[in-house]
């Protein structure tokens, strides 16, 4: 496996990770919030919508991008972005079904190159609480995130 920096043509694969990635968190959260505040926060339906939402973040230019690929294939990617001493990880993601250990790892450690290199004191990175984020927590931890705050999101519906 190897990390390189992203470019134009992967767009249509790190969607496509992107969706299939989120897609049991988006089950989750369906089945959580109801169908009618899922379909609300998330209006491209459940398949789609972290896809755009990625695309968004590439396409605004205000992020840092990477892919890992595995024999020429793009097996994952993650999105980063530094403010002051401060470097967050964004969204990133995994095939689900590459059935390939240590591609996480390999990104996380190729970003905190790059937050060492523009001279980052403290990495953060937000994932959910939920059951469907427990891949995500283990990875982090895995990866040296220790320390971290707890926070809970409501929701309330008007009619």
């Amino acid at each position: 496996m190897n990390m390189r920096e992203y470019c134009e043509k992967d767009l249509g694969r790190v969607i496509s990770i992107a969706d299939d990635a989120w897609h049991p968190i988006r089950q989750m959260s369906r089945k959580v919030l109801g169908d009618s505040i899922a379909d609300i926060l998330n209006p491209a339906g459940d398949a789609k919508s972290k896809g755009l939402q990625v695309k968004a973040q590439i396409e605004s230019g205000q992020y840092g991008i990477a892919v890992c690929e595995h024999e020429n294939i793009l097996v994952g990617f993650i999105i980063w972005r530094i403010e002051g001493l401060v470097g967050e990880i964004c969204n990133n993601a995994a095939l689900p079904d590459a059935g390939l250990k240590g591609i996480g790892q390999m990104m996380y450690r190729y970003v905190f190159e790059q937050f060492r290199k523009a001279g980052v004191k403290v990495a953060q990175v937000t994932t959910g609480l939920d059951w469907a984020h427990a891949p995500a927590r283990r990875a982090y931890e895995r990866a040296g995130f220790k320390k971290h705050l707890d926070s809970i999101t409501y929701y309330m519906e008007f009619e």
